[in-house]
């Protein structure tokens, strides 16, 4: 009984256990993981492995314990024997046969050699995944999949995607850490040339981020801007340092985006390297160098470098970078030791550790002082032997401009179809007033388009470059796919294949551009101010991007526009006597216009200059597409103004637009702008009708002053300029000498007085009835306003000045100056020429005779009178004067001069043409050769992007037509200024056919067509003689002329000879 007793209570004890069991397990509760001595040491050693492996930057991977909570790891059981896998035929080379020789190659080592292999490398415990280590308890969640461990099989087809981990992604120029608005992304390379290589820089400026690049060895010259342009993406701007010589590399760079200002330093020169100093910023601004250290000896660079250093210690935050040239990654380098030694002094931190150079050289380097350094890494380039270097600086980044929205309409191409389907002509014709009229016409056109083509808002979107299609942006797509391809295999093949897809992608975007020109230039070869613009564009430096301005900007350019005027009317002194009035001084009245047709003004149409104006109701294209349809009514408009002799209260509303005067000025100071007039494009038409009517009226009458050369038909500054030199040569072959005085007057067409103008056009040139009350109404209630974009000023009234951007301003402002010339007759042997509101004054006097000089300052006293007493403003600083005469003499006739003996200059720019004081123009053609050539290097530039018969139309634009201005005058030429100009031709010549230097150039120009500089000269007064005797050019020309009367009849007599007056010229 007792063996049975105890199995009694043995059973009751296992059952006891098993219902002790069964509830533990029913339940949730925590658990203890255990961990064995094999794993432990597996996990040690596999986080080494792991924290010693960086790959392009990345950070290590983390630990495997790192974000496991409550998960603790179990001791791996024992693992089943895994099936014998079948081997199919043809298979002998595959993975399972490789593992097999290996081991069977291991079986040759010692057990010793064996036992460290097997405790250096993990176990296959150690590679699975990390939820196969962990073991569930009681009061744990469930695990959302049982995991039975597997034997270590190696797969053959896809991945197992529980052995992978998340790792830390590559930081990218867009994926910055931290808010975007504490950063500025930075990037440097040695370009080593950017002539083809600026489309790829361009964009990698774009698809990086980047808000500045700095760049070395550019190797671009002072005159070269062409690539600079490319490379600079739109809303950008470039500041750039020449490289010092020829040769040798060099040149420096920094493109930046506009919402950063920036400004270049003026820096002390040194031997040893080149640099530049940026200013960042104006509140907090911060300072980047940029230096470049050619190979050369080092101990002169650390000493000027040192040097350098010293001379910005009052700089609390500074970027310091660029190409050192000097091993910094090279311990045993003395070079480099003394540099970081030097800039530690400094205080300054060096933040590149990696190689820089495709030999494994760290040669480009950034210091910083006072700024946090973020985010560098280093990247190929695959366009030199230098890598990039990205990098972040934590400064306060600008706020982005508010975006520019407009209003505009969207024209389709059948918005002319609609218009005129919707236009009814005859709304307008029981109106007799002509505001009314105006109105009525303005609104009937503005429902309809509101009809047809409905005003929008729109955001003015970032400028792009055109020539940019479709296929360009595809190729681009793909040369970064290959990038994304190489970064990940690191296989030469693909490093190779991305160069060649960048080459090519280069030679696509340069194709394209070449295309794009081709056809711009083909449409505008009968506008040359559209091929200067582009020309301009092309070989310019690039201008920085005007900011947006508010509506308080508007009104302070309106204020201070308005303040230029005031001001010159405060500084024009009282009147010194009471103005007598004018008598009549007319044979004829003018009372009333004649009526105009639709030929008429669409004859018109074709002499105007099709400009728009943001008051047009109808925009100008679909005006001129449309004017058979509108054209009654236009043609009623202007009738009825002209027959009432009032002018429409909307045509005298002109829109001011603040342009800069010259490029790359400080946006800041509004002196620096120029205001350019707009007016309505029916306003032109209106005043273009008057103009042609009043110009008849002028020279039937002969009211126009003779010797005015400006806005008149067959008129130019080369006949004023021929005139003037004639007078100067004829006096000096007869021995006299002459003075010349150019008077300048300070904003002449501003400051016009309505009334006077008035009274003039009334008692002086005899207009009357509606043409004078027309011209009342022109005057009176004129109005303007500073307008940028969507934004504008209040309207300002025009109390003086003709009206700028009109077609009868010019006109107006020469009769207002014709009793000035009238008043310098007055003075015997004082000669005077007038263009618009230049001024020449002189005289010739005999050897020792001054008298006619002091007849030329009581002259110039009465002028400055004349001038206040009509509220114009002589601008003492521009006046100039020249003498022509030996240089024994010039001082004695300087000490008669008086006041203007300050004025006299050596030499003096006429109307675009250098007097000297021996009247040869030699420096005129020192200064020509000198601009001709410049323009010669920039055309041979875009060689490759044009055309023969387009690189021959743009050397006319550009040489041809520099060669030929006022060449008439070049007939006093030596044979060495003859042969400079000659020079000119001769290479435009070479480039145009693509010869070498030694090429004969007689041939050349033959085949041209081109005559030569000396033939060209005589061309153009065989010209002007033939014009002269066809009444084609001013009667001061004709003049010049006096037909050979032989003594006798000979057989020569009907030849139409002219005698040659014998000089020494």
């Amino acid at each position: 009984m007792a063996p049975v007793c105890a199995a009694c209570r043995l059973l009751l004890r296992c059952v006891l256990m098993f219902l002790l069991l069964l509830m533990i397990v029913t339940q949730e509760s925590t658990c203890l993981l255990v961990y064995d001595r094999k794993s432990l040491l597996d996990l040690g050693f596999l986080s080494i492995r792991l924290d010693s492996r960086h790959f392009c930057g990345q950070k290590p991977l983390p630990p495997f314990l790192e974000g496991i909570p409550a998960f603790l790891r179990r001791p791996s059981p024992l693992l089943p024997p895994g099936k014998r896998r079948h081997r199919r035929r043809g298979r002998r080379g595959g993975k399972m046969i490789r593992l097999k020789a290996r081991l069977i190659r291991f079986a040759s080592h010692t057990k010793a050699e064996l036992k460290e292999l097997k405790r250096r490398c993990p176990s296959y415990r150690s590679l699975e995944p990390v939820i196969s280590w962990l073991t569930p308890v009681i009061g744990f969640d469930k695990l959302s999949n049982s995991y039975r461990p597997r034997s270590p099989r190696l797969r053959h087809r896809g991945v197992n995607t529980r052995n992978l981990r998340p790792l830390d992604r590559e930081i990218r120029g867009s994926q910055r850490v931290g808010p975007a608005e504490d950063q500025l992304c930075f990037a440097l390379l040695n370009a080593r040339s950017i002539t083809n290589k600026s489309f790829y820089l361009n964009d990698s400026f774009t698809s990086e981020h980047l808000d500045f690049l700095f760049l070395t060895e550019t190797w671009q010259r002072e005159t070269d801007h062409i690539h600079l342009n490319e490379l600079c993406p739109p809303d950008c701007s470039v500041l750039c340092t020449p490289r010092s010589s020829g040769r040798g590399g060099g040149g420096l760079a920094v493109v930046y985006r506009d919402i950063s200002p920036c400004s270049k330093l003026r820096s002390d020169s040194f031997s040893s390297f080149e640099l530049q100093i940026t200013k960042v910023g104006s509140d907090s601004p911060f300072y980047c160098i940029l230096i470049y250290r050619p190979p050369g000896p080092a101990r002169v660079f650390l000493d000027e470098f040192a040097e350098f250093l010293s001379g910005i210690i009052n700089f609390n935050s500074v970027l310091i970078m660029g190409d050192f040239n000097i091993h910094i990654d090279d311990s045993s380098c003395a070079s480099a030791s003394e540099l970081l030694f030097i800039t530690e002094s400094f205080n300054l931190i060096q933040h590149v550790s990696v190689p820089t150079h495709d030999r494994g050289h760290t040669l480009d380097l950034v210091f910083s002082l006072g700024l946090d350094i973020k985010q560098l890494r280093v990247k190929d380039s695959h366009i030199s032997d230098h890598c990039w270097i990205f990098f972040s600086v934590i400064s306060p980044r600008p706020s982005l401009p508010t975006p520019v929205r407009m209003q505009r309409r969207i024209l389709s191409q059948n918005v002319s179809d609609r218009f005129t389907d919707l236009f009814d002509a005859n709304s307008f014709n029981h109106f007799n007033d002509v505001d009314s009229f105006m109105y009525s016409f303005n609104s009937h056109c503005e429902t309809i388009l509101n009809t047809i083509a409905p005003v929008r808002q729109s955001v003015s979107s970032k400028k792009s470059f055109p020539w940019i299609n479709a296929e360009i942006h595809s190729f681009r797509r793909l040369c970064r796919k290959i990038e994304r391809l190489w970064k990940i295999t690191k296989l030469e093949v693909h490093r190779l294949h991305l160069k060649e897809l960048i080459s090519t992608l280069n030679g696509m975007i340069k194709q394209a551009r070449s295309t794009f020109f081709h056809n711009l230039i083909s449409m505008n070869k009968r506008n040359p101010k559209t091929l200067f613009n582009t020309i301009y564009t092309l070989t310019s430096p690039s201008s920085s991007q005007l900011p947006n301005l508010s509506q308080s900007d508007c009104s302070t350019f309106l204020q201070t526009f308005s303040a230029r005027i005031s001001d010159v009317g405060h500084n024009i002194p009282p009147l010194v006597s009471a103005r007598p009035p004018p008598s009549p001084q007319f044979s004829q009245t003018w009372s009333n216009f004649s009526p105009v047709t639709v030929e008429d003004i669409h004859s018109l149409l074709n002499k105007i200059k099709p400009s728009s104006c943001p008051l047009d109701i109808i925009p100008t294209p679909i005006f001129l597409k449309v004017f058979e349809c509108i054209g009654a009514a236009v043609v009623d408009l202007i009738n009825l103004s002209l027959m009432s002799g009032s002018v429409p209260s909307f045509l005298k509303h002109a829109i001011i637009n603040p342009v800069l005067k010259k490029p790359n000025l400080d946006h800041s100071d509004q002196n620096n702008f120029r205001p350019i007039s707009k007016l309505p494009f029916i306003a032109k038409i209106l005043e273009k009708v008057v103009a042609e009517q009043l110009r008849s009226f002028l020279e039937q009458n002969n009211i126009c002053d003779i010797f005015q050369s400006g806005f008149k038909k067959n008129h130019s500054t080369e006949t004023a300029l021929l005139k003037v030199s004639n007078d100067v040569l004829m006096a000096a072959d007869s021995g006299q000498y002459t003075v010349l005085i150019l008077l300048d007057l300070k904003s002449a067409f501003d400051t016009v007085n309505h009334e006077i103008m008035l009274e003039r056009l009334h008692n002086n040139y005899g207009l009357s009835g509606s043409v004078l009350n027309w011209f009342v109404s022109y005057f009176s209630g004129r109005s303007y306003k500073v307008c940028v974009n969507s934004l504008s000023s209040e309207a300002k009234i025009l109390s003086c000045g003709v009206p700028q951007g009109s077609v009868l301003g010019p006109i107006l402002f020469t009769l207002y100056m014709i009793p000035l010339g009238r008043l310098i007759s007055k003075f015997s042997n004082i000669s005077y020429h007038l263009y618009a509101d230049d001024i020449q004054l002189y005289c010739s006097f005999e050897k020792n005779n001054y008298t006619n000089l002091s007849n030329l300052l009581d002259c110039l006293a009465s002028i400055r009178v004349w001038l206040n007493d009509n509220h114009l403003l002589l601008n003492p600083n521009k006046t100039e004067t020249i003498i022509f005469a030996p240089d024994d003499k010039i001082p004695s006739i300087k000490s008669h001069l008086g006041s203007l003996s300050s004025s006299v200059q050596p030499s003096l720019r006429n109307l675009g043409v250098w007097f000297d004081k021996a009247m040869s123009l030699d420096s005129h053609s020192k200064r020509l050769v000198k601009n001709c050539f410049y323009h010669l290097r920039n055309v041979a530039k875009l060689k490759t992007m044009l055309t023969r018969s387009d690189l021959e139309l743009i050397i006319h634009a550009f040489i041809s037509s520099r060669l030929d201005y006022c060449n008439s005058l070049f007939t006093c030429f030596n044979k060495k200024s003859l042969k400079r100009l000659q020079l000119v031709q001769n290479s435009a010549a070479r480039l145009l056919t693509g010869t070498n230097k030694r090429t004969h150039t007689t041939p050349l120009l033959l085949s041209l067509h081109w005559l030569p500089v000396k033939f060209r000269i005589d061309f153009k007064i065989l010209i002007l003689v033939f014009r002269a005797l066809h009444g084609q050019t001013p009667i001061y020309i004709s003049d010049l002329l006096t037909p050979y009367t032989p003594a006798r009849s000979l057989r020569s007599t009907d030849k139409k000879s002219f005698m040659c007056s014998k000089n020494s010229f």
